[in-house]
């Protein structure tokens, strides 16, 4: 069995959760409750881009939020 994460050939969604944490998804996978997409149908590299630009800070928004 391969990995659905590793397919070049296919599509993904960059995922977010409330605490600004990003997932790698594959497109045809039902999206997780607690998670929205923010980048859709994308091919897998884009969206790996896509999550080294825009998650920068690894923290949980809330640990952020009260370490100031």
């Amino acid at each position: 069995m391969s990995n659905p994460f590793e397919h070049d050939d296919r599509s993904y969604h960059v995922l977010a959760n409330d605490e600004g944490q990003h997932s790698l998804w594959p497109a045809a996978t039902p999206v997780p409750a607690g998670w929205h997409v923010r980048l859709a149908d994308r091919p897998r590299q884009e969206c790996l881009e896509h999550v080294e630009t825009h998650w920068t800070d690894l923290r949980p928004q809330s640990l952020i939020a009260a370490t100031g």
